[in-house]
């Protein structure tokens, strides 16, 4: 091929063994994702008269056409594309108000623009697009279930995780990963883990199911808290366990500004492989948002294509051990647009097995540059596992 080449390099935890090293990738897409286009500005924010140039709005469409490319040219032997089909009303009102719904269908048909005073806007394709992104986590999570051979992976855009049963957020309209998990619940799933990588709180998803116990979310996220009093009133907090039946399967780990390589594999020693485990789920969905790489401009993380291969590596692994190999990723976040590919390269390397050594840059990450407190790293772990013992068994 052109510009990569395939190695049975494993790299930095090549002691992680796989039952298949011939795994191989499905991927769910749609166009139509690629209309959704909220409203360029100041980044994120709405335009200002200081600045000369409009900036196209961080999720842009290149985000996914780039790694669409990564996998088409990383994974040519590996990688197969499917189309996706929209979630229906009746998949999406398992998680989302109807009257929301039909809200969020009106304003989009009207045309859309800036929701309030946020940074997440619409045009008129947004409402088909976000049914086409639940659309491909739902079939994910459901091949996943059947026992596909291949790794099911859900490449959508918008994201989903900040998304309320009642409201957008944080550029999401509908939680893409909860109607996929509800959907394996309805068809008969007992337990599903959700792991939230992404480096924003998926406070949508925890406010979803902070009721319920068939459902487990662990989210890593930075200690941001609230962002908008009206759309995201969910702090990420240690102490957001969840309520009633669901209290305790809501485990948030905050981590400060500067967390890596080495930070996400502590996070995953101490917290996230236990919690699982005990938790014993049927199902384990990703919501994999790789803004918590180096050089993205919303977030503020260190992690690079080699920590992003552990994870990789380290989630699949877990889901053999307990979920029967029952594993679908979620695309979320990660928006600088370029460094994404490298991120999502080192995603899929560590959950197939196999390292793709590019022409010019084989197994490294160019946008290594800074090393992580890990220091203060670890006194946040430390933290988040004394606060979390009071339900899992952790040390």
């Amino acid at each position: 091929m052109d510009d990569t080449e395939l190695t049975d390099d494993t790299g930095p935890a090549d002691e992680i063994e796989f039952t298949d090293d011939d795994s191989t990738l499905s991927a769910y897409w749609h166009d139509r994702m690629l209309d959704h286009e909220p409203p360029a500005g100041a980044f994120k924010f709405p335009r200002t008269p200081i600045v000369a140039v409009d900036e196209p709005h961080p999720d842009r469409r290149e985000r996914v056409e780039n790694l669409k490319r990564m996998l088409e040219r990383a994974f040519p032997e590996r990688a197969r594309f499917e189309t996706a089909t929209r979630a229906t009303r009746g998949e999406i009102e398992r998680v989302h108000d109807p009257d929301y719904v039909g809200w969020l269908e009106s304003f989009c048909a009207d045309g859309g623009g800036r929701i309030g005073d946020t940074t997440t806007g619409a045009n008129e394709a947004t409402f088909d697009a976000a049914r086409y992104a639940a659309g491909t986590a739902v079939r994910a999570a459901r091949d996943a279930v059947d026992g596909s051979d291949a790794i099911p992976y859900a490449l959508c855009r918008p994201s989903g995780h900040h998304a309320q049963s009642d409201r957008a957020d944080g550029f999401c309209f509908l939680n893409n990963v909860a109607v996929a998990a509800a959907a394996a619940v309805a068809g008969g799933v007992e337990r599903v883990a959700i792991v939230d990588w992404d480096v924003h709180h998926c406070n949508g998803t925890q406010e979803i199911f902070e009721a319920r116990e068939d459902v487990l979310v662990v989210s890593a996220h930075h200690d941001h808290g609230s962002w908008h009093p009206e759309y995201h009133p969910q702090e990420g907090t240690l102490d957001e366990v969840g309520t009633g039946d669901g209290e305790g399967y809501n485990v948030n780990v905050p981590l400060p500004p500067g967390t890596g390589d080495r930070g996400y594999e502590r996070l995953f020693e101490r917290i996230v492989e236990p919690v699982v485990r005990e938790y014993d789920p049927e199902l384990i969905l990703v919501s994999a948002g790789q803004d918590a790489g180096a050089a993205d401009p919303n977030g503020r993380n260190l992690v690079t294509r080699a920590g992003f291969r552990t994870l990789g590596h380290r989630i699949r692994r877990l889901a053999a051990d307990v979920a029967d190999d029952r594993l679908a990723l979620v695309q979320e976040g990660g928006y600088q647009q370029s460094h994404l590919s490298f991120a999502t390269l080192g995603v899929f390397e560590g959950v197939l097995g196999h390292t793709v050594d590019l022409e010019r840059y084989g197994t490294d990450d160019p946008f290594d540059w800074l090393d992580e407190p890990t220091d203060l790293v670890n006194s946040w772990i430390d933290d988040a596992v004394e606060y979390h013992s009071d339900y899992w068994p952790l040390d």
